[in-house]
């Protein structure tokens, strides 16, 4: 099971936080609708800025977008210019308060979305799948992943069939839950058609309980002080015999 099921969606609750965060009610379809249409508008507005990730986060009259990004640059602009403009922009689309809240990905080869676009927008470079692949794979390892797997699929450097090629290094155990894999699918559009990039790496095993919030965008939790129940001692009036 743990090769057909989707590796994030099957970690949810784990190890893997969600990139939703809210409750919906009576409303959750179109609040859903709205998320799509915010990530949809960002990854089209900004096709060079590498992003990775977007996490949506809403209370009663705001809502809150954090962008994992490798080129925070592009987003930010000179003093905050575009991060500006798109507040704008997506505050038309919503018809509510937005913030904007941009996090770096310091390490890029070990971010499964970014490593799946980079391969992608080599292919459609003309560059060789082969060596797209296998250059990936080795930045990746150098960095310091456990495993990491690729698997390219269609109409292989224009052939007539299409298939599909994989490439491996290192562990990736899909059914293991603690073990921290990162997931990702991309498309390279070519002259021949689509050609699909998946790519899984493995960035080690998580031990113990871990505070999912981090992962939603939300500040750390403050760590409470147990509280200890307290304890009522028995009336001696109710074995008391009436007269």
């Amino acid at each position: 099971m743990g090769q057909k099921v989707h590796p994030i969606g099957f970690r949810l609750g784990v190890i893997k936080g969600w990139d939703s965060n809210w409750y919906g009610g009576k409303n959750y379809a179109d609040k859903l609708v709205e998320d799509e249409k915010i990530r949809t508008y960002l990854y089209a507005r900004l096709p060079k800025a590498s992003i990775s990730k977007i996490i949506i986060e809403r209370t009663l009259k705001l809502i809150t977008v954090t962008i994992n990004t490798a080129r925070p640059g592009i987003i930010i602009g000179k003093g905050g210019q575009e991060v500006d403009k798109l507040k704008e922009e997506l505050k038309k689309i919503t018809k509510k308060e937005v913030q904007i809240n941009i996090f770096e990905i310091k390490r890029p080869e070990l971010d499964a979305k970014l490593v799946a676009d980079g391969i992608a927008r080599q292919i459609e470079g003309r560059i060789s799948f082969r060596r797209a692949a296998k250059m990936s794979v080795a930045s990746t390892m150098r960095m310091g992943a456990e495993g990491i797997k690729v698997l390219v699929s269609g109409r292989l450097g224009g052939a007539e069939m299409a298939r599909s090629e994989g490439y491996k290094e290192g562990r990736t155990p899909l059914h293991t839950l603690r073990a921290d894999i990162d997931y990702a699918l991309s498309e390279a559009h070519t002259t021949y058609g689509r050609i699909g990039v998946k790519v899984w790496i493995c960035k080690g095993e998580i031990f113990g309980k871990r505070d999912l919030s981090p992962n939603l965008g939300l500040s750390a939790a403050k760590d409470k002080k147990p509280v200890a129940p307290k304890f009522r001692a028995p009336s001696s009036g109710g074995n008391k015999k009436k007269k």
